[in-house]
């Protein structure tokens, strides 16, 4: 129903616009009411022209006067004065007769010749001095005059305004009747055309994202782009119909100029939404394969892309509206600089965020590791990076900090290492170290997440109160908790074997040794058994774990 209400508002201003807004010479410049056709200076020749055709004034053969040529006769003269004052009119292009000059010598500054061009948005089309001292229109507009009126009047369309002459027609509120009702028709049709294109999007956009398998995104993203699609022919339908009901030129110079910035408007909104969509194509993609689309870029993809749209779609709504684009990207281009002097970090921070997307040294969900920096990624932003601390709390790092910095990604790791020394007394035998050493490696072998290409598990060094077993092993999970739920069970499986053959672990201590005392039996433990009853009593053990 909005789309539909601005629609029907659009279009209602065609009929309310008032009276006073009619073209009128004798507004425009200080016309005398018995002017007669004076070709003595573009002033006068271009006011011959536009004088003679405005409805208290209409003369058409007084109006052709400024075409008439050797070789023109009246008939082509005056078709040529009629379709040049209909393209004007129609587009909206007002001859502003302040600017026009009075004097009879006057030589055009740019091309050094006696011509001049009354609308600047046509400088193909103009009068030029001739031979005799007058100013007439150039044999040379002349195709290009009917080139314009080709391209304003497409189809045909102006030959309603040949069929309704405005000469004894009853003119109210500044218009014609058959304006009127035409005004009505465009009206009515607009409406439908609206309806129609609304039902017509729906059902394509639904149908197709039907099949595709994405009908999640259709109420939230698709939809929405369907009335704007509408709009955007409807305003193309009365864009090309509108000149045919040859309105006052102020009235179609305002209508040109609504029209110029909806267009783009329309295309702003469409693109808009499409952004979003693209956006969750990308999330399925990311979600497929991480190793090509990180969570973290989707984001700032779509951010992009946003403010990429809003920028194109104002620059062609400047562009319609005859602004000088060039000089306007040259003045932002100088301003630009100052303002990149002014906001480096900023800038630094955003290229930053760029690198970090090219680069990929991290995704969201990875534990990091930079300087003081340690925690897990969260979010990547257009000018810091969001990271959960261990601690819970959360750090802002700026990208162009981050970007810069030496980065430990964790979250990379194949796999995670984990080195211990196992310590254990002096008074173990070097036979039951053999076997303790071996069923070490059993436990690594036998364990479902461990790497079983690469590990070292050796007695390599007698310590001050000690004999030390390297523990050199890694686990292939890949969170922090797996990691420690992992060592965990490594760690017990240790102890229940050194409990199983009667290994002792060694800590630091200062022990009196008394070999003998009275009454009582030696402290040092006894070991009767030979390795292969250690290697017995360790088979049995793993025997019983399975």
């Amino acid at each position: 129903m909005k789309g539909k209400s601005f629609l029907v508002r659009s279009c209602l201003i065609l009929l309310f616009l008032p009276a006073g807004m009619m073209t009128s010479m004798a507004r425009q410049s200080a016309v005398p009411t018995d002017f007669e056709p004076n070709l003595n200076t573009p002033w006068h020749s271009v006011l011959t022209h536009i004088y003679f055709l405005q409805p208290d004034s209409y003369d058409v053969d007084k109006a052709a006067i400024p075409f008439l040529h050797l070789g023109v006769d009246s008939v082509q003269a005056k078709d040529l004065a009629v379709k040049l004052k209909q393209a004007w009119d129609a587009r909206g292009y007002l001859v502003n007769f302040d600017n026009v000059p009075r004097d009879a010598n006057y030589i055009d500054s740019v091309s050094e010749r006696q011509i001049f061009a009354p609308i600047s948005q046509t400088p193909e089309i103009y009068v030029e001095r001739q031979p005799n001292g007058e100013w007439r229109y150039s044999i040379n507009s002349f195709e290009d005059i009917e080139a314009f009126h080709r391209e304003v009047f497409p189809y045909g369309s102006d030959l309603l305004a040949d069929i309704f002459s405005e000469r004894g027609s009853v003119r109210f509120f500044g218009l014609y009747l058959w304006q009127h009702i035409g005004i009505l028709l465009i009206i009515i049709i607009s409406i439908l055309l609206h309806k129609l294109f609304t039902f017509f999007f729906n059902r394509l956009l639904y149908r197709g994202a039907h099949k595709l398998g994405y009908d999640k995104i259709v109420r939230p993203y698709l939809l929405p782009v369907a009335k704007p699609l509408s709009l955007f022919v409807v305003f193309v339908f009365i864009a090309v119909f509108y000149p045919m009901l040859q309105l006052p030129a102020q009235v179609s110079f305002y209508l040109s100029f609504v029209f110029k910035v909806l267009w783009p408007l329309f295309g702003i909104l469409v693109f808009y939404k499409l952004v979003d969509v693209f956006g969750l194509y990308l999330e399925s993609l990311a979600g497929k394969n991480e190793t090509s689309l990180d969570n973290h870029v989707v984001p700032l993809i779509r951010k992009v892309l946003r403010v990429f749209v809003v920028i194109v779609g104002g620059l062609f709504i400047l562009q319609n509206l005859d602004v000088n684009i060039t000089a306007l990207l040259a003045g932002l281009s100088i301003g630009g600089l100052a303002l990149a002097l002014a906001a480096q970090d900023t800038l630094k921070n955003l290229f930053g965020s760029f690198m970090i997307f090219i680069d990929k040294p991290f995704s969201v969900g990875h534990w990091i590791t930079s300087g003081d920096l340690d925690g897990t990624v969260e979010e990547v932003g257009f000018r810091s990076t969001r990271v959960r601390s261990f601690r819970n709390s959360l750090y802002y790092v700026p990208n162009g900090k981050l970007a810069d910095s030496t980065i430990d990604n964790h979250g990379l790791r194949r796999y995670r290492r984990f080195f211990m020394h196992i310590a254990i007394t002096y008074d173990t035998p070097p036979d039951l170290i053999e076997v303790f050493v071996q069923g070490l490696r059993k436990i690594v072998e036998n364990h479902p997440k461990t790497r079983k290409d690469f590990y070292i598990i050796e007695f390599n060094e007698m310590g001050d109160f000690s004999l030390k077993i390297m523990f050199y092993v890694f686990f292939a999970v890949p969170t922090w908790p797996e990691e420690l739920r992992t060592r965990h069970e490594i760690l017990i499986e240790v102890v229940r074997l050194a409990e199983k053959l009667g290994v002792r672990f060694a800590f630091p201590t200062s022990t009196l040794h008394m070999e003998t005392f009275p009454d009582k039996s030696s402290l040092t433990p006894k070991y009767d058994m030979s390795m292969d009853e250690f290697k017995k009593v360790m088979d049995d053990y793993f025997a019983e774990k399975k």
